[in-house]
């Protein structure tokens, strides 16, 4: 009976990894296609039929103007509408997890609503919010339009990060005369900064991607998705898979830095630890 059950586990698992695999396959497939096809040598204006192997892609990047404006327009929204959506998740991560509060409920409600919403409904309504208020649609809109759902991305991931923190070391920072403030600087954040960081790079990559809510209120600018849909109905420049392939890798690098980074700090503090029990 037990062999019968080793080898019904057995075959489970196996089926589980077939199916793991298969799930990976299918998300990875579209990613190295766009890195694949950076370094194809097209006959014509689209890019989707392989011909031959160059470099010239990666030689000259920025050579479709364009494109290029419209990606360090993505990056500079990107860049500005994070770092508030960052302060101000985390300020609601830290609200609901460290205090009750009469509401609180209500406020973890209006928090999932956007990450449960249709972009569509999300980017619509924002639109007729902004026109109602006779707000010019441009970069502003579309920064208040990406921190709205920014901010609950940011939210879930500190506090998932701040969850089972031992609230007693900020006490006991207290308790050996330092302020609030400063027990918070030195103790608190620094454990929850990996959380923050994280929080950061997944909204960072989340407005780059970003097309539905950014199309009803950008107006007459234009993100790098935006440009990319546009531009594909007349033509698909190798540079538009460079340019994707750029940022694949810049996300990597910063993954692998930040988690190079919070092992060094680990390991700073095994160290200490252990010198001080010597």
């Amino acid at each position: 009976m037990s062999g019968v059950e080793s080898t019904q586990q057995r075959t489970g698992r196996r089926l589980v990894n077939v199916a793991a695999v298969l799930g990976l396959l299918y998300l990875f497939a579209p990613i190295v296609v766009i890195v694949v096809f950076s370094f194809n040598k097209p006959l014509g204006k689209f890019n989707i039929v392989w011909q031959g192997f160059t470099l010239e892609n990666w030689a000259s990047p920025f050579s479709d103007q364009a494109l290029t404006d419209a990606l360090f327009v993505s990056l500079r929204v990107a860049l500005i509408s994070s770092v508030i959506a960052a302060v101000l998740g985390t300020m609601i991560a830290l609200s609901l997890s460290r205090y009750r509060f009469k509401g609180s409920g209500a406020v973890n409600l209006f928090l999932v609503l956007p990450l449960t919403s249709p972009e569509v409904v999300l980017g619509s309504s924002l639109a007729t919010l902004f026109l109602s208020r006779g707000v010019d649609f441009g970069y502003t809109t579309v920064i208040i339009a990406h921190v709205m759902f920014q901010i609950s991305f940011v939210a879930v991931t500190v506090r998932a990060r701040i969850r089972g923190f031992d609230w007693t070391l900020e006490q006991a920072a207290m308790d050996l005369g330092a302020s609030p403030q400063r027990a918070f600087w030195r103790i608190t954040f620094p454990l929850i900064l990996p959380g923050i960081l994280a929080a950061w790079l997944l909204s960072f990559a989340l407005s780059i991607d970003d097309f539905i809510i950014t199309f009803f209120n950008a107006g007459s600018l234009v993100t790098f998705p935006l440009q990319i849909f546009g531009a594909s109905r007349v033509a698909i420049p190798p540079q538009i898979n460079v340019l994707a392939s750029m940022l694949l890798f810049l996300s990597i690098a910063l993954m692998v830095g930040a988690l190079l980074i919070e092992s060094r700090r680990q390991r700073m503090i095994a160290s200490g630890a252990l010198k001080r029990k010597k």
